[in-house]
């Protein structure tokens, strides 16, 4: 196996195709395909899936992607060191349930970057696509929240897709509204003072399994119940038919324009937000950027971090 081979590898994936892979390198197509045949023989398995529409991983092959890219990360330190070579284009993606922590957090990643290029995903995404993505390896890092209804569920499936949680911060239950709800004066919520309101919540796709709600409470019965895809529907389902949901009580306004409030809720519960990453995966330094941000962004918000991995 030569460095070589895994830079042109990774050359393929970062456009898709072969061909022009092999226009960007000089190459000539067959030339190039060779190489990869070589270091999938050597390997004894499929990198690649080669179609008409193009190339894409295999299931193997991301995951071979993810110490590739670790090696090709340290030979262009070393580039960078003695040789001034210019910086390969950085890659970064995470999923998350939707929390503006998360956005706030990915922006001023964003925003720190000191890079000419760079691919950066963010996935605010159902909850079983997060547990994808990581086993699948298309995101680095996921974030999602545990309380004692869904804990003994979640935990079961992260020892089986092999994924480790580590607790973020633990946060009491609040209401999300418009400013302009009847109930945004309130100091305290009790959950009586909800029944007229439409009640906002995630939709899980094919898995909506009270387990995998972003909600917590989510088996309590609702007169008014709407379903959305994305944060900024949400929020606009809030300002326009006085709509309310239930989350942990961080709330952006920088990101939000100020016009969404978070009101404690009258509950006997709580929320143990957290990350996760799969147990064969380092963070990269991209990935302990974000997560530092993530921390800071919830410090500023009075939540104490918490350490220890499970």
């Amino acid at each position: 196996m030569r460095i070589q081979q895994l830079a042109y590898l990774d050359k393929i994936v970062e456009t898709g195709s072969i061909n022009e892979a092999a226009k960007q390198l000089f190459l000539t197509q067959p030339s190039l395909s060779n190489a990869i045949k070589e270091l999938e023989a050597e390997l004894g398995i499929q990198l690649l899936i080669r179609s008409k529409l193009g190339v894409s991983l295999t299931e193997e092959g991301r995951e071979f992607m993810l110490y590739a890219r670790q090696i090709l990360d340290q030979v262009q330190l070393l580039e960078e060191r003695y040789q001034q070579q210019p910086k390969r284009k950085q890659n970064f993606s995470v999923s998350a349930q939707h929390y503006a922590f998360v956005v706030h957090a990915f922006v001023e990643l964003i925003k720190s970057v000191d890079a000419n290029e760079y691919q950066f995903t963010l996935r605010e995404t159902e909850t079983q696509n997060i547990l994808d993505d990581l086993t699948q390896f298309k995101s680095e890092l996921g974030v999602l929240y545990l309380n004692d209804f869904n804990e003994q569920v979640l935990k079961k499936l992260f020892k089986e897709r092999d994924l480790i949680f580590t607790p973020l911060f633990v946060a009491k239950p609040h209401v999300f509204v418009s400013r302009s709800n009847p109930l945004a004066n309130q100091k305290h919520v009790q959950l009586e003072d909800l029944d007229d309101f439409p009640y906002l919540s995630y939709e899980q796709g094919e898995n909506n399994s009270f387990y995998f709600s972003e909600e917590i409470l989510s088996t309590l019965h609702h007169k008014k119940s709407i379903k959305v895809s994305d944060r900024a529907t949400i929020f606009n389902l809030m300002v326009g038919l006085n709509g309310y949901t239930i989350s942990s009580g961080i709330i952006s306004s920088a990101l939000n324009d100020d016009k969404i409030i978070a009101i404690p809720l009258d509950v006997e519960d709580s929320m143990t937000l957290g990350w996760l990453r799969h147990r064969q995966v380092s963070l990269s330094t991209t990935g302990k950027k974000y997560l530092k941000l993530l921390k800071q962004h919830i410090k500023d918000y009075g939540f104490e971090i918490m350490e220890q991995e499970t």
